[in-house]
């Protein structure tokens, strides 16, 4: 199982990511997937989750509204679109599939400036 993240970077506030997260290693259309994030000092925190064929999603109180997760099941890969970007936001951003023990090396995000 191996996940790779991408997309991250230093943006202003109020601006715009796209993260992504190439998966592999296991039938990703039979999962479903989350982004969690990782702050300096903080506990690894779930920010997203999509259910496997993409019907619902569920956010964290602090990005619902802002963020929004999608995947492509042909491609293996999820997305994370973050709008309107703040400070608090910045982090580690990885992604996850829930019963599957694997990370990636995540995506660094910095809000800042």
């Amino acid at each position: 199982v191996q996940f790779v993240e991408s997309g991250g970077g230093l943006v202003q506030p109020g601006g715009s990511l796209r993260l992504s997260c190439a998966a592999s290693g296991f039938t990703f259309s039979s999962y479903a997937m989350s982004w969690y994030r990782q702050a300096p000092g903080k506990e690894r925190e779930l920010v997203a989750t999509i259910t496997s064929v993409g019907g619902s999603t569920r956010y964290a109180a602090s990005v619902k509204g802002r963020f929004i997760i999608s995947r492509d099941n042909v491609k293996n890969t999820v997305y994370l679109q973050m709008n309107s970007l703040k400070p608090e936001d910045t982090a580690v951003y990885y992604c996850y599939a829930p019963g599957l023990v694997s990370w990636g090396q995540g995506t660094q995000v910095t809000v800042s400036s």
